[in-house]
């Protein structure tokens, strides 16, 4: 008697970020997110955080040995297909993720978080330099909000044109394409027509504007961790850079719509909306 043949290996994608206790954000919404997309999702814990629907009561950032060693254990023995790098927290952190990156062949997707959902800091003022100068030039795609846009770049946002300014303000630190996502963008700013959730992809030569129905709902916790991990999900999975982006958009926007109360605040989006 045959052994039955085994199923095809699938795509694996490693998260390396933060974890959020509530489940939201951070690895676990990663996870989730790769899950939802077909991909083997595996983690590199780069800190623990206490976290709930009201915000963060406490962070503790992993060693760096901790961190390359998590990494190491990975790559070396299953591989990866696509990289996606959230909460880092340190200069160390952020220059050790930076080297490893640039020494896995693996498009990198990088989400240069600055601050959570509810404001509360995720990045020592004092790595932003790290993220510029050493993360940002290994990225195959950046993913920064307007926020942290401002963070790395010091342009304040406030229309489409503006997007413009600021993805070449991004692209100059050395990531491949530039996402600008245009969640915060202020009511004036949009276009005639409805709410839309716009964004912004570009090379430098390629320029895409991806939009989408804003929806009213105050539960969006994990959008940035959520887009990024499918993302990379996409890319491991053979996409190209566009119509990875592109999906993503179309995945988030409908976690967003599903978003669900969790807690007394601030609740997440739903990862598993294209199963309900």
């Amino acid at each position: 008697m045959q052994t039955p043949p085994l199923p095809p290996l699938p795509p694996r994608v490693l998260a390396v970020a933060g974890s959020d206790s509530g489940g939201g954000a951070g690895v676990q919404a990663d996870l989730k997110t790769m899950l939802a997309h077909g991909v083997h999702g595996m983690s590199v814990l780069t800190a623990v955080t206490a976290q709930n629907s009201l915000g963060v009561q406490g962070a503790w950032e992993l060693p760096v040995e901790a961190v390359r060693a998590q990494y190491r254990s990975v790559v070396d023995d299953i591989g990866v297909q696509a990289v996606k790098t959230g909460m880092l927290a340190s200069a160390a952190l952020v220059e050790a993720v930076a080297e490893l990156l640039a020494g896995t062949d693996a498009p990198a997707v990088v989400d240069p978080v600055g601050v959570s959902k509810h404001g509360d800091p995720l990045l020592a003022a004092s790595a932003l330099d790290s993220v510029r100068t050493k993360l940002l030039p290994v990225a195959t795609v950046a993913t920064p909000n307007l926020d942290e846009v401002a963070q790395l770049t010091g342009i304040v946002v406030e229309d489409e044109s503006g997007m413009r300014r600021a993805a070449d303000a991004v692209l100059a630190f050395g990531p491949r394409w530039a996402l600008i996502k245009g969640g915060h963008l202020p009511a004036d700013g949009r276009r005639a027509g409805g709410p839309e959730a716009v964004d912004l992809l570009t090379d430098g030569v390629e320029v895409h504007w991806l939009r989408a129905p804003r929806h009213d709902n105050r539960h969006t916790h994990g959008t940035g961790c959520t887009l990024a991990s499918a993302i990379a999900s996409g890319l491991a999975r053979g996409l190209a850079v566009p119509e990875a982006v592109r999906a993503a958009k179309e995945y988030v926007t409908g976690a967003i719509r599903a978003g669900f109360a969790l807690g007394a605040g601030i609740g997440p989006v739903d990862h598993g909306w294209r199963l309900r």
